[in-house]
């Protein structure tokens, strides 16, 4: 199913530029929501069922936790956590978002070229393997880089490891399964802890953005070195 599967890399890596551009949190949720959903049969799309008969037990357990964690589970937590940070946009981003498109798009490009010129694609998996999963890999570090909200982080964090899992799927990395399923359970452990943290945050500071809190912290650090300047 080599034809599957080029057309669902062909979608992340659209999804990928949409989520840089995209300002809308809901629109960022929905948009991983759809890149976890495509990660969760990506596997089945890899099986050969023409030689191989139908999957075994173990690639349908991964690809049922991968629509049901990725696609379903994930999504609805970080819904539930916008919903009770009450934040709707990215408004202030570190990086504009052409500006954001331009460099990911940049990055991409130099991506598909040193794969193309040096990689090494195994027999039977799909060419847009390696450099749809580094451009997703991409994708996700730009966005916890270049935004200011704590949950549109969060979002680039599950992009980032779904750029693994298409490496590690699309490659046929030996044990690679295994180590999918650990990933993901840190994963769901650190959205957890997000969310928590973001509620705690936004009813506290009445915003969740992370250079708020640095600058936060720098006030804190300037107030006790005067206290101490003034006991002196």
């Amino acid at each position: 199913m080599t034809d599957i599967s080029e057309i669902i890399l062909s979608a992340l890596l659209l999804i990928d530029l949409a989520l840089v551009v995209s300002s809308r949190m809901l629109h960022c949720i929905k948009l991983a929501a759809m890149h976890g959903l495509l990660i969760g049969v990506f596997p089945l799309a890899m099986w050969d069922f023409s030689n191989g008969g139908m999957p075994h037990f173990g690639v349908w357990f991964v690809a049922s936790v991968g629509v049901l964690l990725k696609g379903l589970l994930l999504p609805g937590l970080l819904r539930h956590a916008m919903d009770h940070a009450k934040v709707k946009r990215e408004l202030e981003p570190l990086v504009g978002y052409v500006e954001s498109l331009g460099i990911v798009l940049t990055l991409s490009a130099l991506a598909f070229y040193f794969w193309i010129r040096g990689g090494v694609t195994p027999t039977g998996s799909p060419l847009l393997a390696a450099p749809v999963a580094f451009t997703t890999m991409i994708a996700g570090i730009f966005i916890i880089i270049a935004r200011r909200k704590a949950l549109t982080q969060v979002v680039g964090f599950l992009i980032f490891e779904n750029g693994i899992t298409v490496f590690g799927l699309g490659m046929a990395v030996e044990c690679g399964l295994l180590v999918e399923l650990g990933i993901m359970l840190d994963v769901l452990v650190l959205v957890f802890v997000m969310g928590i943290a973001m509620f705690h945050i936004n009813r506290e500071f009445s915003h969740i953005n992370t250079d708020e809190l640095t600058h936060l912290n720098e006030i804190d650090e300037n107030d006790d070195s005067g206290e101490s300047e003034v006991r002196i």
